[in-house]
């Protein structure tokens, strides 16, 4: 079903929205020379972490939900349209390669369907009926994780996601650039920094989306550290799917256990190409079965593993 609302009503609703402002400190954008152009445009940018930075505790709170769900069987799920839905895929499609997850474990959703990640699809965010229907596909439920990605508030497309993940009792996470929305988005937690108005009046891609692709950052790579697929500041859980990835496979090996260059195809070897038991084997002087049975025990925690 699509967004049926008279063009006046979304017009006044738009005009409330903080993102849709005017932003006085570039009206004379147009005179300004290419240097002060970015000088202002840089800025502004100053301006996303600090308001994400005030979002900590709403984003702590999100990032529990996805690791009780996660710890469950369940899927993390971002959805949105446009730039935000593009947001989404990007993260989605960086976890199997930084953290080992399998692709079914965070997935992305564009308004659209997959030309839109390439190009404009007008009028794809206006159906929340097709982002239900999208999640009904992929069988979500209650172990589940829903975050619906919108610059506004008022995005049917990923509003209508949300609806559908708290109909079947999946986790609700609203993250938009407009604070309003606390009090609009019926979900279980709304992440809104405040960015203020864009330097190109509208134009949500700039600190809009710097913002969401913060957060987004956030959240996957807070709930992964929950998850055990990090050792000290190190990804240990990454997959070796390139030559680039098999050298940095090499290097963590080297950091994390002082191992020289010239030993780490032996350790990996004798590891049976996993990562994490090679850390273990070596730091714990144990075998590479034992390294198995301590992971496994230690649910997969590196650290857990070494000190048994």
């Amino acid at each position: 079903m699509s967004d049926r609302r008279s063009g006046k009503v979304i017009f006044e609703e738009l005009s409330r929205l903080v993102t849709e402002r005017r932003n006085p400190r570039s009206r004379r954008l147009d005179r300004l020379a290419t240097p002060d152009v970015l000088r202002l445009m840089n800025s502004e940018d100053r301006r996303v972490p600090i308001a994400v930075g005030r979002e900590i505790p709403r984003i702590a709170k999100a990032v529990d939900l996805i690791v009780e769900r996660f710890e469950r069987g369940g899927r993390l799920f971002y959805v949105g349209a446009g730039t935000s839905g593009r947001l989404g895929v990007l993260d989605a499609a960086e976890c199997p390669p930084t953290f080992g997850t399998p692709r079914t474990m965070v997935q992305g959703i564009i308004a659209g369907g997959r030309r839109a990640l390439v190009r404009s699809v007008e009028g794809a965010e206006d159906d929340p009926g097709a982002a239900a229907a999208a999640l009904k596909k992929r069988r979500v439920g209650e172990k589940d994780i829903v975050v619906g990605i919108m610059a506004s508030r008022r995005t049917p497309y990923a509003l209508g996601a949300i609806a559908y993940g708290r109909k079947v009792g999946a986790a609700t996470i609203a993250v938009t650039a407009n604070p309003g929305a606390r009090s609009s988005i019926d979900c279980d937690v709304v992440i809104a920094p405040r960015v203020g108005p864009e330097v190109l009046t509208g134009s949500t891609r700039l600190k809009s989306g710097t913002a969401q692709k913060l957060v987004l950052n956030m959240l996957t790579t807070a709930s992964m550290v929950r998850m055990g697929k990090v050792y000290e500041n190190l990804m240990v859980d990454l997959r070796t799917a390139s030559r680039k990835l098999e050298e940095r496979t090499k290097r963590v090996l080297m950091h994390a256990t002082g191992a020289r260059y010239e030993e780490t195809d032996d350790w990996l070897r004798r590891a049976g190409g996993s990562l994490k038991v090679a850390i273990v084997m070596k730091r714990a002087g144990v075998t590479r079965r034992q390294a198995e049975r301590r992971l496994e025990e230690a649910h997969g925690w590196v650290r857990q593993a070494i000190r048994k």
